[in-house]
């Protein structure tokens, strides 16, 4: 699956189950306590990582289609100037 795709998937979810698709500040929110989750999971060695750092990747994905994003070309252009960086 690719960025784009991903990116549509999660907002088509958010919007089918009636999820929040308006209020940006309360998305960063919901994802800094997902971050927190999958820090707290590493750290206690529970099983649970993979789980919680997915819900982190949709929660990115999802706020990238509220704001009008196009993730999958943010994150090659990221790369893209890492890649050339000399440091």
């Amino acid at each position: 699956m690719d960025i784009g795709s991903l990116q549509r998937i999660a907002w088509d979810n958010k919007v089918l189950k009636g999820y929040n698709t308006t209020d940006v500040p309360l998305e960063f929110c919901m994802l800094q306590e997902k971050a927190a989750a999958a820090f707290t999971a590493w750290r206690k060695g529970k099983q649970l990582l993979g789980e919680e750092l997915a819900d982190v990747v949709l929660y990115v994905a999802s706020i990238a289609e509220m704001t009008g994003l196009d993730l999958q070309h943010e994150v090659k252009s990221k790369v893209d100037k890492n890649s050339a960086r000399s440091d």
